[in-house]
């Protein structure tokens, strides 16, 4: 059996971003671009290739398409233009797409991104407007088209192939989403098609330059499937070029039963599509003073936001990271900071303690409102204990509608114990218990001192109020 050396082998990932931008129409009809309705009723002449019918630019894409270009540092082109990618599938009434071949509307930019607790920065080639296609439905005896699809406007972000890993990808999708969220050109729902993405992937051995054979990776629905789906093809590369086999320029979907990359159909050229300038649609041309406007009216973006909760609020990396990352925690961080201070305890009862609190259930954290910074305040004036504090947010998530106020007032056992007449028998039994631990804490092991509150806290069941327990039992250790 050959012996194959994954770790002679360099991967190289780039990725085609499809966001869909959420105008009210389409990107050359005055149809609306809304998901979810009955099929074939969001269409007109122009949608379904009538013949004679004329497309209309939306302006309202080209000016979130600029906002995407300004957030990420890009050049905005001041000439761009469409043009026609000819392709024939059923979902695709005209027999060719409307996007942008070689004037793109944004050029360059960078993304930055934490992979592993390290910032890095990932180039981005180009981004450039496009159509939507329809969508093919496959029935027990029967498929059929639902053109609703066709024409929504999308902008597609076009890698360098710039990473070298799996997560690094991930890491690059998830920001890219993010600033769409932030920006509001998108919802990025990846259930409903909002955010597609495709990988192309290839490996060299380390210390080649040159590029060899990619191939693209089609129809991953979640940045987990992704992931797994590089990784297989990574892994499926190393191995055929291990065993002199040819790696044929492809398109791949990923079979999540097998964990394996599936061949589709071999990957056409650029000649294929037979691009040429769009006759229907003139040029679009935009001056300085209104990519500027568009620059200076930009909202805080993920990376500034992440740069604010590291410096000021002072979280660390990877919890700031969390935060930002997913716009809809992120803003409900930002009202919840208005009621408790604490920004560092906050993050962690919002993205680790009700985080996994909320997996199995229906609710969210919006259903609690302000009650987890108020839970959070109660902590810190030392109402209840942190131990207490888990009771509380257990009882929160049966009753929502309850503040955790008036839960702790309801339960006598969520009242922490203050009077020293019934700690102190609790920290005497700790310490006829722990003489090693003594031994250690008078011969300079300070994490003996740690270790003993730990065990009064045990024994009181969260109850004891830990600053009396710490100066309760410093006395008793001098």
């Amino acid at each position: 059996m050959t012996d194959i050396r994954y770790e002679q082998w360099e991967p190289v990932i780039g990725l085609e971003i499809h966001i869909q931008l959420n105008t009210n129409s389409k990107l050359f009809a005055p149809s609306p671009n809304r998901f979810g309705d009955e099929p074939n009723t969001n269409i007109s002449e122009v949608c379904t290739g009538q013949p004679g019918s004329l497309p209309v630019l939306n302006k309202e894409a080209v000016k979130k398409a600029v906002q995407f270009g300004c957030a990420v540092g890009a050049r905005v082109a001041h000439f761009s233009k469409f043009d026609r990618k000819s392709y024939f599938y059923p979902d695709s009434p005209r027999n060719f797409q409307i996007t942008q071949f070689d004037k793109p509307i944004v050029i360059g930019g960078t993304i930055a991104c934490d992979v592993d607790g390290a910032i890095k920065h990932f180039q981005i080639n180009r981004a450039h407007l496009e159509d939507d296609a329809g969508m093919l439905k496959h029935f027990t005896n029967f498929a059929g088209v639902d053109y609703n699809r066709a024409g929504v406007p999308l902008i597609e972000v076009v890698s360098e192939p710039c990473m070298h890993a799996p997560k690094e990808a991930v890491a690059y999708a998830m920001a890219v989403k993010a600033i769409a969220e932030y920006l509001d050109i998108s919802d990025c729902n990846m259930e409903e098609g909002s955010l597609r993405i495709d990988a192309n992937v290839s490996v060299r051995l380390k210390g080649e330059k040159e590029l060899r054979t990619k191939v693209e990776i089609k129809n991953m629905n979640s940045f987990h499937n992704m992931e797994m789906a590089i990784e297989a093809e990574i892994r499926r590369q190393c191995r055929a070029y291990t065993l002199k086999e040819e790696i044929k320029k492809g398109t791949y979907r990923f079979d999540i039963d097998k964990k394996e990359t599936i061949l589709m159909r071999e990957k056409e050229d650029a000649d294929d599509y037979r691009y040429f300038p769009e006759p229907d649609l003139v040029p679009i041309v935009l001056t300085e003073a209104y990519i500027e406007e568009i620059k200076k009216s930009l909202p805080e973006l993920p990376e500034e936001r992440f740069k604010r909760y590291v410096t000021e609020l002072h979280l660390p990396a990877y919890s700031a990271n969390q935060l930002v990352i997913d716009k809809a925690l992120c803003n409900f961080f930002e009202e919840s900071l208005k009621i408790c201070p604490n920004a560092k305890s906050l993050c962690n009862w919002l993205t680790v303690e009700f985080a996994g609190k909320l997996k199995d259930t229906d609710k969210t954290l919006t259903d609690f409102g302000g009650n987890i910074a108020r839970l959070v305040n109660l902590i810190d004036n030392g109402t209840i204990t942190g131990r207490i504090a888990k009771d509380v947010a257990d009882e929160m998530i049966l009753h929502p509608d309850k503040n955790p106020e008036q839960i702790v007032a309801e339960n006598p056992d969520y009242r922490p114990m203050h009077d020293t007449s019934d700690i102190e028998p609790i920290i005497d039994q700790v310490l006829l218990e722990n003489p090693a631990s003594i031994a250690d804490f008078r011969a300079g092991k300070t994490k003996a001192f740690g270790f003993l509150v730990g065990q009064v806290m045990k024994h009181s069941r969260g109850k004891a109020s830990p600053s009396v327990v710490n100066d309760l039992l410093a006395k008793k250790l001098q």
